[in-house]
């Protein structure tokens, strides 16, 4: 796996504590897993999978618990689920917070080894980590002065950010309120802070280096790409949907560009059936207009919400092509899924799938509906396990190892 970017120290010291920041899984617990919940679940299971002393630190409505090794695998085991209980005590008052994330902070107040205000972080973190820290933050959550200052504080912690994109500040027009200026203010703290930065991608260090150079300092970073194993496919029970079918993953968001598909089986009759599974995102009314339009008037297109992970696994291996027409993505793991199950796969041409994803899809230009409309044709009208423009074989192809991804991530920060 490649690696790149500034030069970074590394810590000599095999056995200092990982404090693993979790406080994105608590704010999403119980619900379908976003791409960047999947990479911190990951380092959380990485984590636990260590001989070595590991910690979870989250952001709670009234303060911040610190979880030891104890407290991770009890988290692991309630955060997919979100089966925590009924919260009680001072959880009860978090009024803002869902039902669910009221139980889960109760839970953890439980397991934590240490609970403090925010004013006393610093003062909980030098008692837990007297002899330096490696902290870890990997979901672009709780990125504030106040946790990185008081990390600053703890002798030999060294504080690392894994950064996924700069979709927020390439593509403003496309978030929700206030979600650039959340980000800016983010990107200025680990500008001035952090210690080093993982790069999901060469193209996100690229990035990187260019917005960071506008705001201040730009971090020693390496570049490791996502992780994807595959895991073996569970029995479960799917959605009934018409055969032949394509797929597109991925929230309905205007990024995601589900109007260039909608717009593309509205003016062909004998298109196979498409499967839109993600969850409705923001500022994209009118797709879901068409989408509920669909619905009514039998078209050939589902939209399915709310899948677990083991059901669109089973959806995305049934599929003749997956369709990818996204305006910017930041790594791609559907993609990767794709590919790693022998799906043939259609995507734009975006420098961030040609990094990751090499020869094996078809790229197609999105100004071209025609082509799109082509090679989804070709792909239905054979069995073949070839894909990309030169026919490569889909057995070829290697996804990116997690294993590779920690390697790396130990090499730079012990």
């Amino acid at each position: 796996m490649p690696g790149g970017g500034t030069k970074l120290d590394t810590i000599p010291n095999k056995q200092t504590p990982i404090c693993l920041d979790l406080t994105r899984l608590l704010s999403r617990t119980g619900m379908v897993h976003t791409g960047v919940d999947r990479v911190e679940w990951a380092y959380l299971e990485w984590c636990l999978s260590l001989d070595r002393p590991v910690y979870g630190l989250v952001r709670s409505a009234f303060g911040y618990l610190l979880l030891d090794r104890s407290g991770l695998t009890f988290a692991h085991a309630h955060l997919k689920a979100g089966d925590w209980g009924v919260s009680a005590g001072l959880s009860q008052l978090a009024f803002k917070l869902s039902p669910t994330r009221r139980a889960a902070e109760t839970a953890l107040r439980k397991h934590a080894i240490g609970r403090t205000l925010p004013a006393s972080l610093p003062r909980l973190l030098k008692r837990h980590f007297s002899n330096g820290a490696l902290y870890l933050n990997t979901g672009h959550s709780n990125l504030t002065k106040r946790v990185f200052a008081s990390f600053a504080k703890v002798r030999n912690a060294q504080k690392i950010v894994l950064i996924h994109d700069f979709i927020p500040l390439d593509w403003p027009d496309h978030q929700r309120a206030r979600t650039v200026e959340q980000f800016e203010k983010r990107i200025r703290v680990v500008s001035r802070y952090a210690d080093g930065l993982i790069c999901n991608s060469q193209q996100t260090l690229d990035d990187c280096e260019r917005h960071m150079g506008g705001v201040g300092r730009m971090p020693p970073a390496m570049v490791a790409h996502l992780g994807v194993d595959m895991p073996d496919l569970p029995n479960v029970d799917l959605p009934d949907v018409p055969l032949p079918y394509v797929i597109t993953i991925g929230t309905i968001e205007p990024r995601k560009n589900h109007a260039f598909l909608l717009d593309l089986w509205q003016d062909w009759p004998e298109a196979p059936h498409l499967l839109i599974c993600g969850n409705r995102g923001w500022k994209n009314e009118d797709v879901f207009a068409r989408l509920d339009s669909a619905r009514l008037s039998g078209a050939k297109i589902s939209e399915l919400n709310g899948l677990s992970d083991a059901q669109l696994m089973g959806l995305l291996k049934g599929a003749k092509a997956a369709l990818f027409p996204s305006l910017a993505e930041g790594f791609g793991l559907p993609q990767v899924e794709a590919l790693s199950l022998g799906v043939p796969i259609i995507c734009g041409e975006l420098d961030i799938y040609r990094e990751v994803l090499g020869e094996f899809p078809v790229y197609a230009s999105l100004s071209n509906a025609y082509i799109w409309r082509t090679e989804i044709e070709k792909m239905l009208q054979k069995d073949s396990n070839t894909s990309g423009q030169v026919g490569i074989s889909l057995a070829e192809y290697a996804p990116p190892q997690w294993d590779a991804h920690f390697n790396l991530v130990l090499k730079h920060f012990g």
